[in-house]
């Protein structure tokens, strides 16, 4: 099981440099000319991260209103999830059963940065501020996350998850 993690750390790591090279390696400006019926790069990356962000809200709000269902939908079967309680990873049966008894009262998405790994993955970063019910002992959290989608007979789906705590 740790080989498994290992491995998919490693996949991750060597995506996000390959990713990062490749940018390196483009020219600083690029050609407005664009064919007929063909959008613009920038414009199809602007909407594909509006695409993910609101997957991401859609995740959180999920959460929130503790509808085991929604969240469901969104992940890879085969998914992944490791969260800042220490307790290791989640499968998908696991992390749907935990919806009901989480303490999300409300939340703040901000920093969101998508790494497209091609047409059929995306790599997303982004941090959240929980805000927990009222009578909570501890009533806010920041936390750091990284998500690995894939596209999978059409649809896009959370494969992996992985939370860090933020002072």
């Amino acid at each position: 099981m740790r080989d498994r993690r290992v491995r998919i750390l490693l996949v991750l790591i060597a995506m996000w440099f390959s990713v990062a090279y490749s940018v390196a390696q483009q020219p600083a400006t690029k050609s407005k000319t664009v064919e007929a019926g063909k959008a613009e790069a920038p414009a199809a990356e602007s909407n594909l991260s509006d695409f993910f962000q609101s997957k991401i809200k859609a995740e959180w709000e999920a959460l929130k209103n503790k509808d085991k269902k929604a969240y469901g939908a969104l992940l890879a079967d085969d998914y992944q999830g490791v969260e800042v309680d220490g307790r290791g990873e989640r499968n998908k049966i696991q992390a749907i059963n935990e919806v009901e008894g989480g303490n999300v009262f409300n939340y703040t998405l901000w920093g969101f940065k998508l790494i497209p790994l091609g047409p059929d993955a995306a790599f997303l970063i982004y941090e959240v501020t929980l805000q927990f019910p009222p009578r909570s002992s501890v009533r806010y959290s920041r936390v750091y996350i990284t998500e690995l989608w894939v596209k999978r007979a059409g649809e896009w789906k959370e494969l992996h998850y992985q939370e860090t705590h933020v002072k």
